[in-house]
């Protein structure tokens, strides 16, 4: 598992890789919380992402409501692995905003 942020003067963008769940919740709880508080969009790269687990996916839900009820944008950007989709949606997050574009 790997995070970075990347920042610039529009948005702050997240890459998360490989599998992001309990040992790394406190590093995206960081990330999320810096990049809410540049008041800039928010991006979450999820391309490389091979897991997300229901903290990680209750960290993110939390963030794009923020980023929502902030006025900032929130969104997810690259193809999303079909396991991924399905355990959002087994979650309770049917509404969340998951790229079309699925593996």
């Amino acid at each position: 598992m790997s995070m970075t942020l990347d920042r610039n003067e529009g948005r702050c963008l997240i890459h998360l890789e490989g599998e992001v769940d309990i040992s790394s919740a406190a590093e995206l709880k960081k990330l999320l919380l810096e990049s809410l508080a540049s008041g800039k969009e928010v991006r979450v790269d999820l391309e490389h992402t091979t897991e997300l687990d229901v903290t990680a996916l209750q960290l993110l839900w939390a963030a794009e409501r923020k980023a929502r009820a902030s006025g900032m944008g929130f969104s997810l950007l690259g193809r999303v692995r079909e396991e991924i989709s399905v355990a959002l949606s087994d979650a309770g997050f049917e509404t969340f905003p998951i790229p079309a574009d699925t593996k």
